[in-house]
């Protein structure tokens, strides 16, 4: 049991510093021997999880999406209002970016605009992170129009998309102009005008 914990977590390293590596240089740029350089792991141990590069890289994908798709289960909290749900996912994205210098942002988008075009494999693994993502933000808006803080003019599913594309556009922006300000003017739009009930 010692022995399977141990092997577990030095494969959760592996995973969490390709993960760091990746949010700042991309897949391309990210380096097996770097990856295990900053572990201490040797090379070895990482064929021992891992079949290739591309194995490596879509496990982190894996598990990146597990620990982000748990935190955003917050969204669909019954007990709180679904809109300030939302609106205060928004504005800690802004101060984990901040925090940041603006750099890194999201690993599924990041990937994307490199990978998309590039490996059909990872393309249609992000597909479907996007969707798993959109379903979850569908729902907290679907909550929202339950409860009359969204108007229900509009699929909540297609509010959901809307929303992705637009903060993943925001994300990329602020990264390139070193500042939150793109992401502060959509969400503005966004709660002030789009998801503002019409009642």
């Amino acid at each position: 049991m010692a022995k399977t914990t141990t092997k577990e977590s030095t494969k959760v390293q592996l995973l969490e510093a390709g993960t760091e590596i990746m949010l700042e240089k991309g897949y391309n740029n990210t380096g097996i021997m770097e990856v295990l350089q900053s572990t201490g792991v040797p090379k070895g141990s990482f064929y021992y999880y891992f079949d290739s590069k591309e194995d490596f890289g879509m496990q982190i994908i894996n598990h990146y999406d597990a620990t982000y798709s748990e935190k955003l289960k917050v969204l669909l909290d019954e007990t709180k209002s679904p809109l300030s749900l939302l609106r205060s996912y928004c504005e800690e994205s802004m101060r984990n970016l901040e925090q940041n210098a603006c750099r890194k942002g999201c690993l599924i988008g990041n990937l994307s605009q490199e990978m998309a075009d590039q490996s059909e494999v990872f393309r249609n693994r992000l597909q479907e992170v996007m969707l798993s993502q959109r379903s979850i933000f569908a729902s907290c808006i679907a909550n929202a129009q339950a409860k009359g803080e969204i108007s229900n003019t509009m699929n909540a599913s297609d509010l959901a998309e809307f929303f992705q594309c637009g903060w993943s556009g925001a994300v990329m922006r602020a990264k390139t102009m070193k500042c939150v300000e793109p992401m502060k003017v959509f969400s503005q739009i966004l709660f002030d005008h789009v998801l503002k009930c019409s009642a």
